[in-house]
């Protein structure tokens, strides 16, 4: 073969090169394994001594209804799972901002199951409140279930004016009766005027660090559960620590909050010992 040939040749190989370069860079990207979905609220006091939902949108599993709440200046919405979710790799978000004077509940109509899905990847479910000055907003959702196989990271953030009030209540159960759990991975987070509040983290579940279930830990338990109240009148008056039976204790918090935290053999009793202290601390 000629010099010339050759060089033609090399030439051709670097241009198919490039071109092949040039393809990959322009292919859209796979699109993300699983269900995207947010649901939208925002809480605005309507000036006649009430709350308002100007905003109110939800996605997919994530369904919106308005409820009657029991106080008369506060609005009620109820989250209603529209299909099951989430499944491996799904990220379902909730987003709830309660304007200056706002006052909103945030419940949920069921358990959520954390269910495993085809694609081998995570589960995400984060939820976002935004409480701005002399706002409240009471999130007590229904348990979240770790379905043996699941993997679900949640993280729930909060950013909070120093005037507002919020009572936040988490539970997570470990497997359904008689099932091994899944791994799940939970982070809560509280700014409360611009400084950090509370930044917790647990970890449950086949490939969770080590004695996560050991007698520092969960000790056997199945059921798990925590209550947070934020309230501007403990700043004179903050609650003292207290031993709320065998497996439950009150820790109040360097700011006007304080944390109550059980374990139990299933979620009916930590809901119990909950409940119990969401009207000691709650009101």
């Amino acid at each position: 073969m000629s010099g010339a040939a050759t060089a033609d040749l090399a030439q051709a190989a670097a241009d198919l090169g490039r071109a092949s370069a040039d393809l990959a860079q322009t292919a859209p990207a796979a699109p993300p394994a699983g269900l995207r979905a947010t649901a939208r609220i925002h809480a605005a006091a309507d000036g006649r001594g009430g709350t308002a939902l100007p905003l109110l949108a939800g996605e997919g599993p994530l369904a919106l209804r308005r409820t009657r709440s029991s106080a008369g200046d506060r609005a009620g919405v109820m989250l209603v799972g529209a299909m099951s979710a989430p499944l491996g790799g799904d990220h379902l978000t909730v987003e709830a901002t309660a304007g200056p004077g706002a006052h909103l509940a945030l419940a949920s109509a069921a358990a959520t199951l954390a269910l495993p899905g085809r694609s081998g990847e995570p589960a995400r479910y984060d939820v976002h409140l935004t409480l701005e000055d002399g706002a409240s907003v009471r999130w007590l959702p229904e348990p979240l279930v770790s379905v043996r196989g699941s993997d679900l990271r949640v993280r729930t953030r909060v950013r909070m004016a120093p005037t507002a009030r919020l009572v936040l209540r988490e539970e997570q159960v470990l497997g359904r009766t008689g099932e091994a759990p899944g791994l799940l991975r939970s982070r809560l987070t509280v700014d409360l005027g611009g400084r950090l509040l509370l930044d917790q983290e647990l970890a449950c579940g086949p490939g969770a660090p080590g004695g996560w279930d050991g007698p520092a830990g969960l000790a056997g338990h199945r059921a798990l559960g925590q209550l947070l109240v934020v309230e501007p009148a403990f700043a004179a008056s903050p609650p003292a620590a207290a031993v709320l039976g065998e497996f439950a204790v009150v820790t109040p918090l360097a700011g006007p909050a304080v944390l109550v935290t059980a374990l139990a053999p299933d979620a009916l009793r930590v809901r119990e010992l909950l409940d119990a202290a969401c009207r000691t601390y709650g009101r």
